[in-house]
């Protein structure tokens, strides 16, 4: 299996690209709008056979690639959780799995941040993909978006610190250049999640963010797979 991070700089989004270096078939997870481009070209210099282009959650920061690359790509397909209400050709529930080749993503349902979050883990348990559910060193927010920091608490602690310490964590977002922690870090280290349910909710309901400047197009543009429709 062979895995590349990928950057966007304006909303610092990860893109993770998966193949099987055997069969050449890959996955893309949470691709972003204006990279459109730049992942496109990678995917067809590598020879690879994108058969799933997946977003993690419904986000509010940026807009998902996934509707225009379709266009394309031929034979790709989109997904996201079935829980996020967008659309979607593929629309993921727990325990759901994205072949590629050899390999697979299991889906695990991580809501708290949003009722569709979800988090994909490999099916040897070595890597897993938590979106805005968990953070390197800390979450994603749940003050909009049906966001809940009592589901979220028990997301992380049930769906993922049950995954091995070893397991590497890929996280949708880092904003202090950190690209990759493992599930044993974050169980002992994450200065939100290593609280106590009461404390977590406190700290979760005095964040005080700003509201993320692309919400209003973003969320309304990712319900229908990043394509505005006329």
């Amino acid at each position: 299996r062979g895995a590349v991070t990928l950057f966007d700089r304006d909303s610092c989004t990860y893109t993770y690209l998966l193949a099987d270096t055997d069969t050449k078939e890959a996955v893309l997870i949470d691709p972003v709008l204006e990279t459109l481009s730049r992942d496109v070209k990678l995917i067809e210099e590598l020879g690879l056979n994108l058969k799933v282009a997946v977003n993690t959650h419904c986000h509010a920061d940026h807009i998902t690639s996934t509707g225009l690359m379709k266009k394309q790509l031929v034979g790709l397909k989109s997904a996201i959780g079935k829980h996020s209400g967008a659309q979607a050709d593929l629309p993921l529930t727990e325990g759901d799995k994205i072949p590629f080749g050899r390999h697979c993503l299991v889906v695990r349902e991580t809501p708290g941040h949003t009722d569709g979050c979800m988090t994909l883990v490999t099916g040897d348990e070595s890597m897993a993909f938590t979106g805005d559910a968990l953070l390197i060193r800390g979450c994603g927010r749940t003050d909009f978006q049906q966001g809940c920091s009592k589901r979220l608490y028990n997301s992380v602690h049930s769906k993922i610190f049950t995954l091995p310490d070893s397991c590497l964590v890929y996280p949708a977002h880092d904003y202090r250049g950190q690209t990759v922690s493992t599930v044993g870090e974050e169980r002992k280290y994450n200065p939100r999640l290593t609280k106590t349910l009461e404390e977590f909710v406190d700290i979760m309901n005095n964040l005080n963010l700003p509201k993320p400047e692309k919400i209003d197009f973003a969320v309304p543009a990712n319900l229908v797979c990043g394509v505005h429709q006329i």
